[in-house]
């Protein structure tokens, strides 16, 4: 269906690849990505707000779902580790990135062609990884909610937020239940914010993109860091207007991602 662009570099046998190069950034190279993902959305806006619209829908049936189940209660923390997945969603946008930076014709059949052809690759072991993590930050939530506020139930999701505010024992647990959630973000965060793109880029093992990913934040762990601050304040103004304000958000996040990978990770020639 479309071209494969996506091969390691020519004359590097993939077992004795040497490992990424990663530069140090700073906070203006963020900066930049973030105009540069700004310009990319703007150029192509159909790709991004597609994509956005199908993620909103998506979070708006979780939240749906937990509210048919009669577990209101899990509404916000399956909102929020919703947006743990939002890596997923994004590698079509960094497909648009790629292809507008390379002057590559952009078509939904190429797209979503490269969409489908990351099923059978390194991209596919993130999914574990992910998952794992979502299935932590939900395990957490049942398990302070046990400990802080014992096994009651909730009638609805008003009644959950007024014993959650009105409590001690609601208190206590929305600060610890946030403190471990930040931690998991910040882990996840590290292990995919540049793994994502260079999977899709080239071809590596997921062991690889974790390591590299890891590195690039703990070589430039403030403007990195800056950037998940960025990243968790905008998805949560995002996720509160009932997920609509990820049709606009989330193509111009995924867009400077692909960007701050670039500014992040060397290019790999031929030898």
């Amino acid at each position: 269906m479309t071209e494969n662009t996506h091969t390691p570099a020519e004359g590097i046998e993939p077992s004795h690849r040497p490992m990424p190069t990663v530069r140090q950034i700073t906070t203006n190279d963020v900066v930049d990505a973030l105009a540069a993902g700004i310009r990319d959305f703007r150029k192509a806006p159909v790709y991004g707000l597609v994509i956005g619209a199908f993620y909103a829908v998506g979070g708006l049936l979780i939240i749906l779902t937990a509210s048919a189940l009669g577990m209101t209660y899990l509404s916000y923390p399956l909102a929020a580790g919703f947006a743990l997945i939002g890596p997923f969603a994004a590698v079509g946008l960094y497909e648009v990135s790629r292809r507008q930076e390379i002057g590559a014709p952009l078509s939904w059949s190429a797209i979503l062609g490269t969409m489908w052809d990351q099923k059978g690759r390194e991209l596919s072991w993130m999914a574990f990884v992910v998952l794992f993590v979502q299935i932590m930050w939900m395990y957490q939530v049942r398990l302070l909610l046990a400990v802080f506020m014992g096994f009651q139930s909730f009638a609805s999701f008003g009644e959950f937020v007024s014993e959650i505010f009105g409590t001690p024992e609601g208190l206590m647990f929305l600060a610890i239940g946030h403190v471990v959630g930040a931690i998991l973000s910040v882990v996840l965060f590290s292990l995919t914010v540049i793994s994502f793109p260079l999977l899709l880029e080239q071809d590596r093992d997921f062991i690889t993109a974790m390591i590299t990913s890891v590195k690039a934040v703990v070589t430039s762990p403030v403007p990195m860091i800056g950037w998940a601050a960025i990243v968790t304040v905008t998805l949560i103004l995002s996720i509160a207007p009932g997920f609509l304000g990820l049709i606009v958000t989330l193509p111009v996040l995924g867009h400077t991602t692909w960007h701050l990978y670039r500014k992040c990770v060397e290019p790999e020639h031929a030898a």
